[in-house]
């Protein structure tokens, strides 16, 4: 077993587009010949897009283009520069009259950070597919990563950044990647040694108290619903897997998210999770979906580690 970048699974390119400004921006996943689609969303507050068409009884089973995007449900209009870029290159469903792009996508919200009135839209998510590449896959402030947040519960002035992280695993010739955008209400926590890696700060700003301990205490006074949460990512796979299979990887991979992520999958987050399996070589469901829980737990680590102080908000680093 090896590492690998989220873009060593060929077919695969990510492309981020942002505004250090605003403290917003876009993560596109492209697979120009198609992916075989999944997703489950658990969160329960989700902002989606074509995630019904991902149900194993429905027609359409590939995908084109996978959006990350911050800007709450406003962000979702970034998917229409990734259909039109897409369809500009020939990529898409063939409909005989036209090819249309399959094109899903899920937003965070991010509007408590820099400016609220400047989201991504049709130009950031255009751009975010110029700037799309096989090559490079960076992590951070970047991309749907540059507006997270993490530790939310009692306000944003207690909150520590978040950021777009990623890791990979090869065993043999399969090859199972995550990428994620980290934005919760709870805890980051590191599964090996129970550290608080980004959180909930006490009063004084300075050091992690952790999420868990205030809800058992009850001390939830003055919590605020709309400070914005959900994480959002991506499973993309060489494997050769059916519709439901996909949808199936993408679930398993959510425990990646529990091992991680203290609470998770709350009513106040809207956490989804995609997968683009590109199927290349013969992969069994339970060994796929193991190795996309194992890459989640790394990619939001990576996150919360590659994520810069930003507008006020400490980072790990």
């Amino acid at each position: 077993m090896k590492t690998i970048a989220f873009t060593d699974i060929d077919g695969i390119e990510v492309g981020n587009a942002q505004d250090l400004e605003a403290a917003t921006g876009c993560t596109v996943i492209l697979c120009r010949e198609g992916a075989v689609g999944g997703v489950d969303v658990r969160g329960g507050a989700p902002g989606t897009r074509e995630t019904d068409l991902l149900r194993p009884e429905n027609l359409v089973d590939k995908v084109h283009g996978i959006l990350l995007s911050g800007g709450s449900a406003f962000g979702l209009d970034a998917a229409s520069g990734v259909m039109k870029y897409l369809e500009e290159k020939g990529v898409g469903f063939d409909v005989q009259v036209a090819k249309v792009p399959i094109v899903c996508g899920a937003v965070l919200f991010d509007l408590i950070i820099g400016d609220p009135n400047i989201r991504p839209d049709f130009n950031m998510g255009y751009e975010a597919c110029v700037d799309a590449t096989d090559v490079k896959c960076p992590s951070g402030n970047i991309g749907a990563g540059m507006g997270a947040t993490v530790g939310k519960l009692l306000g944003p002035e207690r909150a520590m950044k978040g950021g777009l992280g990623s890791h990979g695993i090869q065993v043999g010739d399969l090859k199972v990647a995550a990428l994620v955008a980290v934005n919760c209400l709870g805890d980051v926590v590191d599964p090996d040694t129970g550290q608080i890696l980004a959180g909930l700060l006490d009063e004084h700003g300075r050091d992690p108290i952790g999420t868990e301990d205030i809800l058992l205490k009850g001390h939830i006074d003055g919590i605020n619903s709309f400070n914005g949460n959900t994480t959002i990512g991506v499973i993309a796979t060489n494997a050769s897997l059916t519709k439901a299979g996909a949808n199936k990887v993408a679930s398993m991979a959510h425990n990646g998210c529990g091992r991680t992520i203290r609470p998770s999958h709350t009513l106040l987050d809207g956490d989804t999770i995609f997968t683009m399996a590109t199927g290349e070589v013969k992969g069994d469901v339970n060994m796929v979906g193991m190795l996309a829980s194992m890459v989640m737990e790394r990619a939001i680590i990576d996150g919360i580690e590659s994520a810069k102080s930003l507008y006020g908000f400490k980072s790990y680093r």
